[in-house]
């Protein structure tokens, strides 16, 4: 693997100076305004459409995309793009129906909405369990998992100086609120698709050069279809009983077409949707700029498959040949998740600095925005409503900042040897799986709180409840207690010798029983809640210009499903 030359550090130092100025200079331009804790934590009515798409795909892409989803595509291939595409057609639910019942009814944080929507304890239970979740799952990964892509591009003893490294330049961009964030993103996002697509034309390169093509991007590409054709399938087949090992795994990672009628819809649209994290970008804007923005982020979505997927896959082509067996397997001990770095080790000079500087955008924007929004309902769910009252707006700005800071370095010290075994499970998996405990819980709750005028506080407390529980018996009892083939799923021997659902099966049948437990228990309530949403049908229009965003996305997606089926 090659080493740092002085352009490439030049590169990294300039890019660090451009997004640390730029911050300060957007922070000092409109100091006056960030009095406001709404305009610290919001950047209320100040950033634009194409800030806010940004900035959704700058915190949303990051060290789990680059070194999980890559890791992904080299176990499974193209099948692991489903989470890219279906957010796309998720990001445009979220546009035409949540964002506006969040706007029309001034919903800032998503605590609130439930406080708004059902009652205090939901809010307050939900505000405590998405801090533990942002911290311990979230911060914890993204932080881990960056710091070994860098350490595995720059030196394996450098990884607990990069994690800090990572840390401390994520607080300096945060401390500036919300609006720093935003425009800040916008150089992120352009440095990350800028470096990935250089890092994606090095990867097909080396492919194209290692079968005898010359350094041709399409003969790579090419070759990686012709070498691997299973890689280039959207639906992973079922296994049988002569089915290997690894074909057991990759169904239990991506179960074919049965993930397209449970869990991946409900990973994206509770990500995309009922997400402090995703929708802060877009709740101090009106409706027509955060409607634009985040179609405009879709749109983006659909190119990251190229960014951070096929690398993986021609690292998986090139490994199956002979090739990257040291890079893959440093110290002998092999992991998929070094297929991102493996092929960053071979950029040239310059264009190495480069993808480093895309890796630590996306790294950094992600901590950044995600330690924004602990801040966010920290302070204004928690302190302001139970801790202080009575805090002026300088407190609550102050109070926000400390909270990013102990944050990070919680997530930092649960980090530093990995203590929640993030290396082990799979970085892109590991997120995924334990985000799906609550997934189902809280998207039935917000779906039904949104569109059914019935529902409950009560229904909201029982569906949480249903959905945490179910999530544990599918995730590890049901095999034993039900048995291995059911009417509702069929369980695998997994390599670790014991039989398992696959979690995105589990997720489609916890979100199914907390339905049905939501709407039993709402059933028994008044036919119209008190506490029900204020809707309108003239909400869930669109503008033509938005229509056209929708339109292209959906034939894209379309025809890459009809093209990779």
């Amino acid at each position: 693997m090659g080493k740092f030359a002085t352009i490439d550090y030049l590169i990294f130092i300039v890019y660090f100076f451009l997004v640390a100025g730029y911050g300060f200079w957007i922070y000092y331009k409109h100091k006056k305004h960030t009095e406001s804790s709404n305009d610290y934590f919001l950047a209320e009515g100040s950033l634009t459409w194409w800030a806010i798409g940004a900035s959704l795909i700058a915190s949303n892409i990051s060290a789990e995309q680059f070194i999980g989803m890559s890791g992904n595509g080299f176990t499974v291939g193209i099948a692991v793009a489903a989470y890219e595409w279906i957010a796309a057609i998720a990001l445009i639910i979220v546009a035409v129906w949540f964002i506006p019942v969040y706007l029309k009814n001034k919903i800032f944080t998503m605590p609130q909405f439930l406080k708004q929507r059902y009652n205090e304890t939901t809010a307050l239970i939900m505000a405590v369990f998405w801090l533990f979740l942002y911290v311990f799952i979230n911060l914890t990964s993204i932080l881990y998992l960056g710091a070994l892509a860098i350490a595995n591009l720059g030196g394996a003893e450098y990884f607990h100086i990069i994690m800090v490294a990572l840390a401390v330049f994520s607080i300096v961009i945060t401390l500036g609120g919300m609006r720093v964030i935003g425009y800040t993103d916008v150089i992120q996002v352009i440095v990350l698709i800028i470096g990935g697509l250089a890092t994606t034309y090095v990867a097909l390169t080396l492919v194209s050069d290692h079968f005898g093509y010359g350094k041709d991007v399409l003969a790579g590409f090419t070759q990686l279809i012709k070498d691997s054709p299973k890689h280039f399938e959207l639906i992973v087949d079922k296994p049988t009983a002569n089915s290997s090992q690894d074909e057991i795994n990759k169904y239990l990672m991506l179960p074919g077409i049965g993930m397209y009628l449970a869990g991946i819809w409900i990973v994206n649209l509770n990500y995309w949707g009922c997400n402090q994290y995703i929708t802060q970008r877009a709740l101090g804007a009106d409706l027509k700029t955060a409607r634009t923005g985040i179609l405009f982020a879709g749109f983006l979505k659909l190119l990251m498959p190229i960014i951070v997927m096929l690398p993986g896959i021609a690292a998986y082509v090139l490994y199956k040949n002979g090739a990257l067996q040291e890079e893959m397997a440093p110290g002998g001990i092999f992991n998929a998740d070094n297929a991102y770095s493996a092929i960053l080790g071979f950029l040239p000079n310059g264009m190495k600095g480069l993808s480093l500087a895309a890796l630590t955008a996306a790294i950094v924007a992600s901590l950044a925005g995600k330690a924004n929004s602990i801040a966010t309902i920290f302070t204004m769910d928690i302190y302001q409503k139970y801790i202080d009252k009575k805090a002026s707006e300088k407190k609550l700005i102050r109070v926000g900042k400390l909270t990013i800071i102990i944050s990070i370095v919680v997530s930092l010290l649960f980090t530093w040897d990995d203590l929640l075994g993030i290396g082990s499970a799979g970085g892109f998996t590991f997120i995924q799986k334990y985000t799906g405990f609550i997934s189902p819980g809280v998207f039935a709750m917000f779906l039904l709180g949104m569109f059914w005028k019935r529902t409950t506080g009560t229904a909201a407390i029982v569906g949480l409840l249903t959905g945490f529980f179910m999530s544990i018996v599918f995730n590890n009892y049901a095999p034993d207690w039900f048995g291995h083939d059911t009417f509702l799923y069929t369980a695998y021997l997994n390599a670790q010798g014991n039989y398992e659902i696959p979690f995105l099966i589990c997720m489609g049948l916890s979100f199914l029983f907390t339905m049905i437990m939501m709407v039993l228990v709402s059933l028994a309530g008044p036919k119209i809640n008190p506490k029900s949403l204020e809707l309108d049908n003239k909400m869930f229009k669109v503008e033509p210009s938005v229509m056209v965003l929708i339109v292209i996305t959906i034939l894209i997606v379309g025809a890459l499903y009809v093209k990779f089926w």
